[in-house]
């Protein structure tokens, strides 16, 4: 089977938060699955390089906008890497080839008639004297009354035109702009309502309840025609004649790029990428709430405008990640950066933690006491624990190998269920239940190694010992094959240890008499003092 994972483009005009990863993570957690389920696997995500707020900081710090892109997405590339995120192709939204690509995608549409020209009004400052991009008009938003800016509102998730916002100031220089008419070109959304209609009804048993809930309200209000083209100093030319003094929308660009990434993937790796775009492929697409409706209605329009029919059929769409309670504010400094995280923390920790406590269907939070505490009980006391015990056990009485004993038929039959209940809960975005799953059967084999008493039958009954640390030792392996796709450090550890060679969603069996290779702990405690200092560094910002 083909898969196809697209991870959301974070604007490369600051450094990543808690909450990016904890929304983009997800989608590396199912293409290590489908990998080891022997599927074709194209994982793909990228620095958007054109966004308005790279703009804004490009100003504000008094240098090109080329400075602020290079800058992110090379940091966003190391913290992908640190945090051990296997994407096939991470690339950015001012590659050439994306931009021809992008370009020949409009043209193509605009010669099916489903771009056309618009005579529209815009706002316009005139103290600043430009028409203003959307984000740099600010008011307020006609659904929920919230402060929004001109293409979204955070509070209620809206998607938005400038005009529709009452008491509009200008974010430049917070005077009162005028509304001014210019010229524009329109991507015909109306014209898709029934295919996306069409692929809501087919695909939602498995999008997440947000997606289905906001796309269900935009198609009730019907599918408004959304202008493709803007004034901005950055960003795609239009290649259309008469309107080539102005750039490619940001939206449009962006969401284009998983077609466009897919190309350049498989022209420098000289294979296909339209087996992954063919309607018999599977596509998940994985990203904030505040995503939703450019996933799962705007991208399924431009895709089958241009002619393909791989639709999104997952949405894995993550609510928000609070912080210490409060909402996150990179604008107030109220975040967890992770590029200075991935500096101090275990990478498996921060993976578990984002996932155990993923916003899966409601907001969470993200809290020092709960990080500590997290790594400590579960991480170590549970997990690190059960293969530290075992497998120095075996160091200090069996003479460091994997005893020669048989799995227990009990033990055998939970594995086993566990492969086919882990995995159907990773196909359906559900990983916290998967984790927990995991981590319930941990908690019955410790509990399995303390009723059989080891310590005591390598004196009493050898043979009895040997086939109780055999069994923790083989499901030790499982679960490091198991946690792979959750825990890719820790799990690769314990396979160099215990010879495992395999990447496989199935049983593996282990070399009986091998010789186990040098252990070391798999988690570190975390000292509770550390809660109070991380909230001190939080606030010091």
């Amino acid at each position: 089977m083909n898969i196809f994972i697209g991870g959301a483009w974070p604007y490369a005009n600051g450094s990543l938060h808690v909450g990016h990863i904890a929304a983009l993570l997800p989608g590396d957690v199912i293409a290590r699955y489908h990998r080891a389920k022997g599927n074709k696997v194209l994982y793909l995500s990228g620095s958007d390089c054109h966004g308005t707020p790279i703009a804004i900081r490009a100003k504000d710090e008094g240098v090109s906008p080329k400075v602020i892109a290079d800058k992110y997405h090379g940091e966003f590339k190391e913290c992908f890497d640190k945090l051990s995120f296997s994407y096939d192709y991470y690339g950015r939204t001012d590659d050439e080839f994306h931009k021809r690509e992008v370009q020949e995608a409009i043209i193509t549409l605009y010669n099916k008639g489903l771009i056309y020209e618009k005579q529209v009004e815009q706002i316009y400052c005139e103290h600043c004297n430009e028409f203003l991009p959307d984000r740099y008009v600010e008011g307020i938003c006609p659904k929920c009354n919230s402060i929004a800016r001109g293409d979204q509102c955070d509070n209620c998730g809206t998607l938005l035109e400038p005009l529709q916002l009452s008491e509009r100031v200008c974010k430049l220089c917070n005077e009162k702009p005028i509304v001014k008419e210019t010229k524009q070109l329109y991507f015909s959304l109306s014209k898709f309502q029934q295919i996306v209609e069409e692929n809501l009804e087919k695909s939602k048993d498995n999008w997440r309840v947000n997606a289905i809930n906001n796309t269900e309200r935009y198609l009730k209000e019907g599918l408004c025609d959304r202008a493709i083209s803007r004034d901005l100093s950055l960003g795609i030319d239009i290649p259309i004649e008469g309107f080539k003094d102005k750039k490619v929308y940001v939206w449009i660009d962006a969401v284009l790029g998983y077609l466009t990434l897919s190309k350049k993937w498989s022209i420098e790796n000289k294979v296909t990428y339209e087996e992954f775009w063919r309607e018999d492929a599977v596509s998940y697409y994985v990203h904030g709430k505040d995503n939703i409706p450019f996933h799962s209605i705007i991208l399924p329009a431009l895709i089958n405008g241009i002619g393909y029919k791989k639709l999104p059929d997952r949405i894995i769409s993550s609510e928000y990640l609070t912080l210490e309670g409060k909402k996150i504010s990179t604008s107030n400094n109220w975040a967890v950066w992770i590029p200075d995280i991935i500096e101090r923390y275990n990478t498996d920790a921060l993976r578990y933690f984002f996932l155990i406590n993923g916003p899966e269907r409601r907001d969470t939070d993200f809290s020092w006491r709960e990080f500590i505490n997290s790594n400590n009980g579960e991480l170590l006391g549970a997990y690190g624990n059960l293969v530290n015990r075992t497998l120095v056990f075996a160091k200090k009485y069996l003479n460091n190998e994997i005893p020669k004993g048989e799995v227990e038929s009990k033990v055998r039959k939970e594995l086993q269920e566990l492969y086919v209940e882990v995995g159907a809960n990773i196909e359906n975005g559900n990983l916290k239940l998967a984790l927990e799953k995991i981590f319930e059967f941990i908690r019955s084999i410790n509990k399995y190694f303390d009723e059989n008493t080891p310590w005591i039958t390598i004196n009493s009954n050898i043979d009895g010992c040997k086939n109780t640390i055999y069994n923790c030792i083989y499901v030790i392996g499982n679960l490091s094959n198991l946690l792979t796709p959750f825990l890719p450090e820790s799990s690769e550890k314990i396979k160099t240890w215990l010879g495992i060679h395999e990447n496989q969603w199935e049983l593996i069996e282990l070399e009986k008499g091998r010789e186990i290779g040098e252990v070391s702990i798999l988690f570190q405690r975390l000292d509770k003092s550390l809660i109070e200092e991380e909230k001190k560094r939080l606030l010091a910002h």
